[in-house]
């Protein structure tokens, strides 16, 4: 499943398990955030109702983007300014599309420990 969020004026295509760069966000490490701004869902071609559909994602961290230099400068006039931006981004990881789950890969199942079987024999 996939969903359209908007969020610091700008959108992103977003499933669950994916990792986006967005505009700042309030939250720490490990916060969870809630993003109720979804503009499209839907599955495969198939596209569903977004009333109150909401997409959550864990913040992974916060990061400073590129340097961005800004130089003005008029000819003749000894007029010269330098200055330099770096955006503050946050890294999201999406955990679940209104609800559901990401899909995990299969794992094999952990035999049964061999302090619960003589437990069992026991009784």
């Amino acid at each position: 499943m996939f969903a359209v969020v908007r969020t610091g004026g700008k959108q992103y295509r977003v499933a669950a398990g994916d990792k986006i760069v967005v505009e700042k966000l309030d939250g720490e490490a490990g916060a969870k955030v809630t993003l109720g701004d979804v503009l499209l869902a839907g599955e495969g071609s198939e596209l569903k109702a977004t009333a109150g559909l909401t997409v959550a994602a864990e913040i992974v961290a916060q990061a400073k983007g590129e340097k961005v230099i800004v130089f003005k400068k008029r000819r003749r006039h000894n007029y010269r300014r330098k200055n330099g931006h770096r955006q503050q981004h946050t890294i999201l990881k999406i955990l679940s599309i209104g609800g559901e789950q990401p899909k995990k890969t299969a794992k094999k199942a952990k035999a049964e420990t061999p302090e619960a079987a003589p437990a069992e024999a026991a009784a």
